[in-house]
């Protein structure tokens, strides 16, 4: 089950966390692994990583806020595989600030990579998936579906993010391309060291401890946790779910009163 062998997968954002563990997982169930990537000394790692188990991976370097980069990926995946099967738009960058401390800036910075990334990838992709059907798989955030202090414009964007999930859905059903989204709540990965480090210097542990303790079940979550929830959507096991958003959060949103 749950088997992706000969399956083209495009993975924004696959040279740490989750976008690692997604890539690292599809891999193994033999996907043809794309990762698209900013950091390069990352996504070689992922792909040295892939490569190491006997699986297929390479990467680009590409700024998924830039559509022409995009389009120059794609095209040159496309040329070599003509289809694209499994699209994972999971490259995002976080932000801190409220409505009237976030700077035109920094808004229009996590509006580009957040939202525009993500429709980049969609408008380049989907062409592709028309003849044979495809999967999709976003990742969107609690942070979309309840109020968390000092997140505004992440927020923002991952609400976004939510919305164009749906309008794929519908828009493409006919064409057997399915889409999804995630909403993680705080996930282990290398950003939430370094966020605690640059913040919290010599009060990592206890604020780890806290920041853990907000999931109702106790901890954070493990990026290979959401790469199984993402392996499931993608995989044809998950061919009668479209439209869908997956909440996977340790209880967050429902459980905390």
């Amino acid at each position: 089950m749950f088997r992706l062998d000969d399956k083209v997968v495009v993975i924004t954002g696959g040279g740490s966390g989750i976008g690692k563990a997604i890539s690292t997982t599809f891999a193994k169930q033999g996907g043809i692994v794309y990762i698209l990537e900013m950091d390069e000394k990352g996504a070689a790692l992922t792909v040295d990583e892939i490569t190491t188990e006997g699986g297929k991976g390479s990467f680009f370097k590409c700024n998924i806020a830039d559509q022409q980069e995009v389009k120059t990926v794609i095209a040159q995946i496309t040329q070599k595989h003509t289809t694209i099967d499994i699209l994972v738009n999971n490259a995002g960058i976080a932000h801190i600030g409220q409505a009237d401390t976030t700077a035109e800036e920094d808004f229009d910075r996590v509006v580009a990579v957040n939202i525009k990334g993500v429709y980049n990838c969609l408008h380049e992709t989907i062409p592709f998936m028309k003849e044979k059907g495809g999967s999709i798989l976003n990742m969107a955030s609690i942070a979309a579906l309840v109020g968390i202090p000092d997140r505004f414009v992440y927020s923002a964007a991952k609400g976004a993010v939510g919305a164009m999930t749906l309008s794929v859905a519908k828009d493409y059903i006919g064409y057997n391309i399915r889409c999804n989204c995630i909403s993680p709540a705080r996930v282990h990965t290398p950003f939430v060291d370094g966020f605690l480090a640059k913040n919290y210097a010599g009060k990592e542990k206890e604020m780890f401890e806290k920041l853990s303790k907000t999931q109702p079940i106790g901890r954070m979550a493990k990026p290979i946790e959401i790469a199984h929830l993402a392996l499931y959507l993608c995989s044809d096991e998950a061919s009668f779910i479209t439209g869908c958003d997956y909440p996977i959060d340790g209880g967050f949103v429902k459980l905390n009163n």
